[in-house]
């Protein structure tokens, strides 16, 4: 009898200490854009870009200003990194992985799943664009979006010069995000809201994925957000080009969806329009965003609760030539990345270098999650709280499928494109907008030669099949 009474103590202690334990476990909040340069913020440097909820992001927690995309074995980089960010795996392996997460198997191994495991509540809105259906891994869904909304032939080649206005931000007929009536992101923040509602009542830890499609084209935004950015006053970037040299033969030519959305040559007057636009949307996207988190302040739920902001990649909307974000350009590779917590540094900019799938990584870390064998991707909530500063990566790499590869590494990048076995070589450190190209110089031979094959490396490591070797002896031997 004492026996059994002992042991019928000790199951309810345990299973009040497991409660308790779940109590403790911090709610966790992501925010994900599309196509988000990591200059796009006020806070972080854009004198041009007006973004008051994303500067309280930076101005309240710690912001890693150099957080990079890994690449994409196709056209759509959202994809890849969203397949990255779902999974833990490094772009190839995640490739991989796809055909199994179509087919319902590996869905345990997913961040969602991981995260429901561990006793959190999980909710899904906005973009998905990843290989399993988002109501099979989240517990609960609301407006599901495709990769990109639906565009019309008015949306690309354009403007040829002042005289041509078929296309408006606003004008609602083309579709796009205003399909259904009303704009995605707008409708994104009601889903958050009405979700952060019924979560402030419940016990149980909750994780949100809250996936904007914005500030992806098609670029439309009502007409006072376009109004905030008077043309006049929207700078050409300092890298602009009328067309990049190598876009044919790194896989970013006239072709290329994105790159057909502004005429070629490039122009002054339609860089600065698409300018315009892609700002008109970050600000009003930035507005539904600061409404989510007055939501959460008003919650009861903000003193525990961890808010993470990236984007999936970024975008280069004139620089180099450019208008996508198929290439390995900091403006297409680098994003921001915000993180606010309770025990988060307010107003902390750390320069280590991290892939922004780390955050996955990073909240399995706060929800006590050991992190799986799986995940190629690391933790940074110590770099966060100011327990260590030092990146967990050697390097940085990058790829775009068969025709680009990149390191990044003690603040210089090597840029590959094997197809015309070209290499080019940026001090990124003292050249942020990547303009004077060293590879070629005799002092430098030797790094050139360092770095191609610490990305060899870094293939093998990556599962990365791509033969490097013929550049290697054409160009760096």
């Amino acid at each position: 009898m004492n026996r059994l009474l002992t042991t019928t103590l000790l199951l309810m202690l345990s299973c009040l200490n497991m409660a308790r334990a779940q109590d403790d476990k911090p709610n966790i909040v992501f925010i994900f854009a599309d196509d988000h340069t990591y200059s796009a913020i006020h806070a972080l440097g854009s004198d041009e870009v007006i973004t008051p909820a994303l500067d309280r992001l930076v101005r309240e927690g710690t912001t890693f200003t150099h957080a990079y995309n890994m690449g994409a074995w196709n056209g759509a980089v959202c994809m890849a990194s969203r397949a990255m960010m779902i999974t833990g795996k490094n772009v190839w392996d995640a490739h991989a992985m796809d055909e199994a997460l179509r087919a319902g198997q590996q869905h345990e191994e997913t961040w969602p799943k991981l995260m429901e495991a561990a006793g959190y509540n999980t909710y899904m809105s906005g973009k998905w664009h990843v290989a399993a259906p988002a109501p099979d891994l989240f517990m609960t869904t609301a407006h599901i979006r495709p990769g990109m909304p639906k565009d019309t032939p008015e949306g690309y080649n354009r403007p040829m010069d002042e005289n041509d206005k078929r296309w408006l931000p606003w004008d609602t007929r083309h579709g796009g995000f205003w399909e259904g009536g009303t704009h995605w992101s707008e409708v994104l923040r009601d889903d958050a809201l009405d979700f952060i509602e019924e979560a402030s009542a419940q016990e149980e830890p909750f994780f949100m994925y809250l996936a904007f499609n914005a500030p992806h084209d098609p670029r439309q935004a009502p007409k006072s957000f376009v109004d905030k950015y008077p043309l006049e006053a929207i700078s050409l970037p300092k890298n602009y080009m009328e067309e990049y040299p190598y876009n044919e033969a790194m896989g970013s030519g006239r072709k290329l969806r994105d790159e057909r959305l502004a005429p070629f040559p490039r122009t002054e007057y339609a860089v600065r329009v698409n300018r315009q636009e892609y700002y008109a949307l970050i600000t009003h996207m930035d507005e539904q965003i600061g409404k989510i988190l007055e939501a959460i302040d008003a919650s009861g739920k903000k003193d525990n609760t961890y808010i993470f902001f990236t984007a999936d990649h970024g975008l280069a909307v004139g620089e180099h030539g450019l208008l996508g974000k198929q290439n390995m350009f900091e403006h297409s590779i680098r994003v921001p990345l915000m993180v606010v917590g309770p025990d988060i540094p307010a107003g902390k900019k750390v320069d280590a270098d991290i892939y922004l799938q780390d955050i996955m990584a990073s909240s399995l870390d706060l929800a006590g999650v050991k992190k799986p064998a799986h995940v190629a991707f690391n933790s940074f909530i110590d770099i966060a709280r100011g327990k260590d500063e030092k990146s967990k990566y050697d390097a940085i790499y990058g790829a775009y499928i068969g025709q680009q590869r990149m390191i990044r590494k003690d603040g210089y990048k090597l840029i590959v494109y094997p197809e015309i076995d070209k290499v080019l070589l940026y001090h990124v450190a003292e050249d942020p907008h990547e303009l004077n190209d060293l590879a070629e110089q005799a002092d430098q031979q030797k790094r050139v030669k360092r770095l191609f094959k610490d990305l060899q490396k870094l293939q093998k490591q990556m599962n990365d099949t791509l033969n490097l070797a013929p550049t290697f002896e054409k160009v760096v031997s």
